[in-house]
């Protein structure tokens, strides 16, 4: 939309000129390519400025965005990440923090109502394997079955589809712990799971492991282009949503470099 805007404007101005007085050096395939090139530049810097980057792919179609905001603002599939006990409470925040995504989905979506949160959860797993249960003794708190890495729960709810995945593990005091390979393989299994409940929807996203479950030692940015570039890879294997949106926390966009997040998607 930037683009065009400026482009017709630039065209525009151009066209009125050569109205009054017609001049050469405003004329021809140089002048037009300028204008584009100065459209783009200038949509650039507008989207940059407002915190917001986007490419659209071609074959097949599907468009990235990454921006600043609130990810319980964004419509259709929302990812939420949990551990493999889907742990819920936030009493006393040690086992998930209310400020978390997690700790969000319970606050905002289900306006505090753990036991609905809970049932939701189980079942959206009534299918999906317990690879270990946990005795009173060895985990005191919290949930006690565990679910492999990358069992994804999809919860309908309010127009939305919330996709709970499983990306890191619970120990048994109470320590959110992933790694590169824990991400990497939950990102398929997500896109799997939206491939089959998304429609060809659009998909949104934070930027998962950047906080209690954070990945090794890769920052925000690293993360971002880690979701990325999963997503595209499986988008070209197999279309499975119209568009993908990672949303950044306010707090947090101070760590991420737009400029270098637009190179990163103008290079896939």
């Amino acid at each position: 939309m930037h683009f065009s805007i400026a482009f017709a404007s630039l065209a525009g101005a151009v066209q009125l000129i050569l109205a009054v007085q017609p001049v050469a050096e405003l004329q021809g395939l140089r002048v037009l390519l300028g204008i584009g090139s100065l459209s783009f530049l200038w949509a650039l810097l507008r989207s940059i400025s407002k915190g917001l980057v986007e490419r659209d792919f071609k074959y097949p179609n599907f468009s990235v965005t990454v921006k600043v905001g609130d990810i319980f603002c964004e419509s259709g599939g929302v990812v939420i990440g949990f551990t493999d006990v889907f742990d819920t409470s936030t009493d006393g925040g040690d086992i998930i923090s209310p400020r978390s995504v997690q700790g969000q989905l319970l606050e905002r979506v289900y306006r505090r109502d753990l036991a609905s949160l809970d049932a939701d959860l189980e079942t959206a797993l009534l299918h999906a394997p317990v690879t270990q249960t946990e005795t009173e003794i060895s985990k005191p708190r919290g949930k006690r079955d565990r679910y492999a890495i990358g069992t994804v729960a999809v919860i309908p709810k309010g127009g939305s589809k919330y996709y709970c995945v499983a990306y890191s593990s619970m120990n048994n005091s109470l320590v959110a712990k992933s790694s590169v390979d824990y991400l990497w393989g939950s990102l398929g299994d997500l896109w799997s799971a939206v491939e089959r409940h998304g429609q060809l929807g659009p998909v949104a996203t934070p930027v998962l492991g950047a906080d209690l479950a954070r990945v090794g030692s890769l920052g925000r940015e690293s993360l971002l282009k880690m979701i990325i570039l999963s997503f595209v890879a499986a988008s070209r294997a197999n279309l499975f949503a119209r568009r993908l949106t990672v949303v950044i926390h306010p707090s947090d966009a101070a760590e991420v470099d737009m400029y270098e997040v637009q190179a990163f998607l103008n290079s896939l």
